[in-house]
């Protein structure tokens, strides 16, 4: 690790090592990831027409890194903004500055789509990454709800 990183979108050739992420994702926010979840999310991101984007990081070809993201509309803007889903580096490549780099790819999505913002969420109690968050944003005031129906 720590060779030349590039980013990539998710290929049919990418999809194991992807599954692989994503699966290392789920388990740390302990949830389940059936085949049936990572199916519905693979479709989504291979459809051009869906707005579920997503990219990989490649250390020398070897994928370390994902991030899954899209646009939402924010209404008392008046504007799309850039919402992130999930981002996640592989244990093996953390310390790296993947995360950062991951951010600053997102930026430049951003600019290209002239989105002023990029939101996401994350759990109070994951102290690493909040500390990359705080590097590359600035915490809000807002407390998330959630309405199962």
């Amino acid at each position: 690790m720590g060779g030349t990183l590039e980013f990539s979108e998710p290929t049919e050739e990418l999809k194991p090592a992807w599954r692989r992420l994503y699966e290392g994702y789920a388990t740390f926010y302990e949830r389940e990831l059936t085949d049936e979840i990572a199916e519905s999310v693979w479709r989504w991101i291979m459809d051009p027409g869906h707005e579920l984007e997503a990219v990989l990081v490649l250390d020398e070809g070897h994928p370390v890194g994902l991030a899954h993201y899209r646009r939402i509309p924010n209404p008392l803007r008046g504007r799309e903004v850039g919402w992130l889903d999930d981002l996640f580096v592989a244990p093996e490549a953390r310390g790296g500055r993947i995360g950062e780099k991951i951010f600053g790819y997102l930026r430049e999505v951003a600019a290209e789509r002239g989105w002023p913002l990029i939101r996401w969420v994350t759990a109070e109690d994951n102290d690493r990454a909040r500390n990359l968050y705080d590097r590359v944003g600035r915490a809000t005031t807002w407390v998330l709800y959630e309405m199962e129906t």
